[in-house]
């Protein structure tokens, strides 16, 4: 595994419960898409590729599909087995799947690839286990942020934070361009045919303290750096997320947080 991965598996070890808390509810909004896209019905053999808390291998399960899922961390597994208890969840970590070459109609990857440490190699892997004419659908999450998903970072950096250097960024060389054209073409670099890419835009509805739950939990990049703090700091990036809460709060006391994805499809 590269230094990247090993700094994920650290970030997620045991953050199941705390995730479906927090960002699983973010995470979730995509799922109806991505079968869509992945053409996902009644019979077909889908493979759920980092599945978390199992929420699309649940969603396919829901339409009849034949569902085998996977996840690199624990807690996720035994919760996924849970939530989709006829799916067939296994622990594994990409770019090596116990599964037959060929073996799946459709494979998909609810942002799976923010979370591996060689994106190509992990696609090189899910193109495998698909079968010829296979369908594959993915997401991840666009760059330049929306203005929801940049909000905890801003109060980390008003609170002079930056990242520590136990939390390895992405080699320049293994990341992507995150827009529609470099996913499409980072699908199309696997060998996937008809490779596109579309623009999910939506706004997450949550609640400061839910929303503040995420990072005190540890969740995330964004949690291992706030974690990572003394207290006192923790308490100003808290006090700082507080006060530009305001931008996003409705008459409520509601968070609306835009947010924006990237779903890219192709055929194996």
């Amino acid at each position: 595994m590269t230094a990247f991965d090993t700094s994920e598996r650290r970030a997620w070890a045991a953050q199941a419960d705390a995730y479906a808390r927090s960002f699983g509810k973010l995470c979730a909004y995509p799922v109806p898409r991505l079968l869509d896209a992945a053409g996902i019905e009644a019979g077909t053999r889908v493979l759920d590729v980092g599945t978390g808390t199992g929420t699309a291998a649940a969603a396919a399960c829901g339409r009849g599909a034949r569902v085998a899922a996977v996840d690199a961390e624990p807690s996720m597994v035994a919760v996924a087995t849970r939530n989709a208890p006829t799916a067939d969840v296994r622990l594994a970590v990409l770019p090596e799947l116990p599964f037959a070459d060929d073996a799946f109609d459709a494979v998909i990857g609810n942002f799976v690839l923010n979370h591996v440490g060689q994106p190509r190699s992990a696609l090189k892997e899910l193109r495998r286990v698909a079968r010829p004419g296979g369908r594959m659908a993915l997401t991840v999450w666009a760059a330049p942020a929306a203005a929801g998903q940049t909000l905890l970072g801003r109060a980390v950096q008003a609170a002079g934070v930056g990242r520590p250097a136990h939390l390895p960024a992405l080699a320049p060389g293994d990341d992507f361009s995150r827009d529609e054209q470099g996913f499409a073409a980072l699908l199309a670099g696997a060998g996937l045919q008809d490779a596109g890419c579309e623009t999910l835009v939506w706004e997450h509805r949550t609640t400061p303290e839910e929303w503040w739950g995420g990072p005190a939990a540890g969740i995330a990049t964004i949690g291992q750096i706030v974690r990572s703090q003394p207290p006192e700091v923790i308490e100003a990036i808290k006090a700082h997320f507080e006060a530009m809460c305001a931008e996003f709060t409705d008459r409520d006391g509601v968070l609306v947080l835009p947010h924006t994805a990237l779903m890219a499809h192709g055929r194996a």
